[in-house]
């Protein structure tokens, strides 16, 4: 990883906590891959603000199981090195991404890796992974990304080897994912700045009010 790359570090997948609480202060893959029309922006900030009152299921224990050694695979089979770390864009530091794999070549190209389960059997790869693919290459300013997925039956795995693909960077597609990723950041802070109606505000609020959005950015 270059010093450039290792400076845009925010926080580590290992350490959920701080993890957890850098994601919430920004837009990430997972976000943006909800990203399709205004009611997702709206849906998005409701789990941005709220939750999303999802802590996982069987599903996702097995991808958390299964993640490691189909990243081993990956090292060993492309060289894309595992990766937990968080990272920001270089210019829009709420613009956050957690690839599974990352390395730069020796023409000094950043590729990544993305790897997912699934009990599917996939003729292409889904667009909501799509979305997270070109989110990521988006701030990390990668040009390639390997998406490999394993796919399983009753969580055993299916085939003796995870199956893959190449997706080349898209910076149409990575135009439209930045102007929705505005608009929701637009609709955080409209949601946290607005002021209460004249009559609302006789009343004490039932919560305590939340920051800003645009004071959760990260700091410099």
């Amino acid at each position: 990883m270059t010093p450039e790359l290792a400076a845009r570090i925010v926080a580590d997948s290992r350490d959920r906590v701080a993890w957890v609480r850098a994601r919430s202060r920004g837009i990430t893959a997972t976000d943006v891959a909800t990203l399709t029309s205004a009611n997702a922006i709206a849906k998005a900030a409701d789990a941005k603000l709220m939750g999303s009152g999802f802590s996982g299921n069987a599903y996702t224990q097995h991808g958390r199981v299964r993640e490691p050694e189909i990243a081993r695979w990956v090292a060993a089979t492309h060289g894309i090195l595992p990766s937990s770390a968080l990272f920001h864009a270089v210019i829009e530091k709420r613009h956050l991404a957690t690839p599974d794999g990352v390395v730069v070549d020796a023409s000094g190209r950043v590729i990544l890796c993305e790897i997912k389960t699934t009990n599917k059997s996939w003729r292409s790869i889904p667009r909501s992974y799509l979305r997270q693919v070109w989110w990521q290459q988006h701030v990390l300013g990668a040009e390639r990304t390997l998406v490999a997925w394993e796919q399983h039956d009753a969580f055993v795995p299916v085939g003796d080897e995870p199956r893959c693909a190449w997706v080349d960077r898209d910076d149409a597609e990575i135009g439209k994912l930045v102007g929705l990723a505005t608009a929701l950041i637009d609709e955080l802070h409209r949601r946290t700045t607005a002021r209460p109606a004249q009559s609302e505000q006789r009343m004490p609020p039932p919560v305590a009010p939340r920051q800003p959005f645009r004071a959760l950015a990260l700091a410099d």
